[in-house]
């Protein structure tokens, strides 16, 4: 089979380049930098198309032929290679996706839903949910917009020419699904002259560069952007976004693209290791294994206080280790400024309990949690605090004190304490 090249970038500006076959996913491809960069793989791993010039993004879907998008891409544009915690977040959580106001139905005479049968209204091609509302168009080759009623329906975007009437003679489509993709705009209101900071756009798959036949859309609220965009992945592909949330295990588990056999993890099936005896064992109680990994890290700390005592040749004071140990992790930052922190947040999907930890830019000793809860990002201090001449880190004003911040993210990832909900997906940043 003939073999094609992508090259694809990560955050921080390096690139791999991959050799694949034509009938590659970008779930296959996606499996197979995890595997190359040896970073743990939870299935939300995405490959975005990102187009410079015109300002867009999307997220390819797990089941799109990575070669056939490359083949329609620009040559300024490229795939990034990034964390989507919000996926298939509207099959975990559809009631706050799908506001009720903006969900119709074509056939009912009352025109509503119950709303536990949303998603299979969705799902199901032969019914014809559809979302409404006002929605702002940039007209072609101008600056203004203007505030139209929209409707989403199986067979394309229609605005109604007259008020918010669904008669026919008063729709005109706008965009078909088909052979169009969904882009979030991230080059800010002011370039488009936009009346709101939540931009879309719908881009025929065909064009390259095209600016003419981009649809440039403007939602009132990220509430409302998050419904129409999401319909429109649902209304495309349907059950097919079902097979691959519900399905991640069911993927080629012989992977013969691979030269080595691959090794995936998803977060249900990492499994703790004795290496206590001659031979490795897998802990099957969790409670076991939690404390096997407690233990774990302890004796670390242990060692290091012990090297402490023996005058090693460069001593690691308890206090300084807490200090920096924190530096190995994967949610830990840096000195990143707090837009540079939203920006990460909101890219890799706003879910409840995502995360990541900064250096303080009012104060150099602190640190800063950064996390989303209810698609808002929120910023809590840690502060140092000294006690018997050791520091300790508290978020919650000395209440709770940890001597690391590890020790303080693996509290706060099992209890809630004084955060909106537990810290659940680290914020990553992947070097490839």
């Amino acid at each position: 089979m003939a073999m094609e090249i992508v090259k694809v970038w990560s955050e921080d500006g390096a690139g791999k380049v991959v050799e694949i076959p034509a009938d590659m996913t970008a779930r296959d491809v996606c499996q197979l930098l995890v595997y190359k960069s040896h970073c743990v793989d939870d299935n939300a791993w995405t490959l975005v198309e990102h187009h410079p010039i015109l300002g867009l993004e999307r997220c390819l879907e797990d089941h799109e032929l990575v070669v056939q998008v490359q083949a329609s891409m620009s040559s300024d544009s490229k795939f990034l290679f990034r964390k989507n915690y919000a996926k298939y977040e509207f099959f975990r959580n559809p009631l706050n996706f799908f506001p009720e106001q903006m969900v119709a139905w074509c056939q009912d005479s009352d025109g509503t839903i119950p709303q536990s049968q949303l998603l299979q209204n969705f799902l199901n091609p032969s019914s014809c949910p559809e979302i409404q509302g006002y929605l702002y168009v940039k007209e072609p080759g101008r600056k203004s917009w203007k505030k139209l009623y929209m409707f989403m329906r199986r067979s394309g975007l229609y605005f109604s020419t007259k008020g918010s009437s669904k008669e026919p003679r008063h729709l005109q489509m706008l965009s078909d699904l088909d052979d169009s993709n969904i882009f979030t705009i991230f080059t800010g209101r002011k370039l488009h002259n936009a009346p709101t900071d939540y931009q879309f756009s719908i881009k025929p798959s065909k064009t390259r560069g095209d600016c003419k036949e981009l649809k440039m859309l403007c939602a009132e609220d990220e509430q409302s952007r998050t419904c129409w965009m999401t319909a429109f992945r649902l209304l495309k592909y349907g059950l097919v976004l079902y097979k691959s949330y519900s399905v991640p295990q069911q993927r080629k588990t012989n992977l013969s693209h691979f030269s080595t056999p691959v090794r995936s993890v998803s977060e249900n099936s990492l499994v703790a290791m004795d290496f206590s005896g001659r031979t490795g064992r897998v802990i099957d109680n969790p409670v076991e294994a939690q404390s096997a990994a407690l233990e774990e890290g302890q004796t670390w700390r242990k060692r290091s206080q012990r090297m402490n005592v023996l005058g090693s040749p460069s001593p690691l004071h308890p206090s300084s280790l807490s200090t920096v140990i924190h530096r190995t992790q994967v949610w830990f930052h840096g000195r990143i400024m707090r837009e540079e922190a939203h920006k990460m947040i909101i890219q890799q999907g706003q879910v409840d309990g995502l995360f990541l930890l900064r250096d303080s830019q009012s104060n150099p000793k602190a640190f800063v949690l950064t996390m989303c809860h209810h698609q808002k990002i929120k910023h809590f201090q840690i502060l140092p605090c000294e006690e018997d001449s050791q520091v300790f880190f508290s978020l919650d004003d000395g209440a709770t004190k940890f001597t690391d911040l590890i020790h303080l993210v693996e509290f706060y990832q099992l209890n809630r304490g004084v955060l909106p909900c537990k810290l659940k997906h680290p914020c990553t940043a992947v070097a490839l």
